[in-house]
């Protein structure tokens, strides 16, 4: 019984946001003995934290040479070059990067510059489909651009292809984009006249 409640006892940790009593006990711990094991830390200081707790606490706030302010576009580049060669290694690129926290880092990465690579991926994608169906487009234009269409003549019900003394042959040709050789009725009629006139 007793040992459970020792265990209880140790287990038993304050979760949530870290008071402004806390941060000093941890600042003046640091300053005093420097940071060694942090659970042993958190024991030694008498803070109810985990060592993680503090640790991250310590690095991504309490400490002195933490950088504040925003990502420059310099850092910002210097970011982009590490996690191209390192990928999510957010402590090495840190390193590189002085006052500025892992934790910081990793954030600025995931809501800023990979948000923007992934815009300019769809932009790129949509231009290429687009280019894409416009070459499909034009190749398809071209296919069926080609001689003009041809439509067999009115032969009617007569052997010998004479409506009106006007003979039409099987081979002749209209081009289906222009209405200049469609005749009308009035055309059919006045070349009969010109026939009866001849034939006079």
């Amino acid at each position: 019984m007793d040992k459970r409640t020792c265990n209880s006892q140790d287990v038993e940790v304050r979760k949530g946001p870290w008071t402004m009593e806390e941060d000093l006990i941890l600042i003046n711990y640091i300053a005093n003995h420097g940071e060694g094991v942090w659970n042993s830390l958190a024991r030694s200081a008498g803070l109810k934290r985990t060592g993680k707790s503090c640790r991250l606490r310590w690095l991504n706030y309490l400490r002195p040479d933490v950088r504040r302010g925003n990502i420059t576009p310099e850092e910002q580049l210097l970011i982009m070059e590490l996690h191209a060669k390192w990928g999510n290694r957010w402590s090495k690129i840190a390193k590189h990067l002085p006052g500025r926290t892992d934790n910081e880092i990793k954030n600025y990465w995931r809501t800023r510059i990979q948000k923007h690579i992934k815009q300019a991926e769809n932009v790129n994608r949509l231009s290429s489909n687009i280019s894409e169906h416009n070459d499909q487009q034009a190749s398809t234009s071209q296919a069926s651009t080609g001689p003009a269409d041809t439509i067999e003549t009115y032969s009617g019900n007569n052997n010998n292809n004479n409506i009106m003394g006007t003979t039409f042959h099987q081979s002749t040709t209209f081009p289906t984009e222009t209405n200049e050789h469609i005749w009308s009725m009035e055309d059919l009629w006045s070349m009969q006249l010109l026939n009866d006139a001849t034939n006079v």
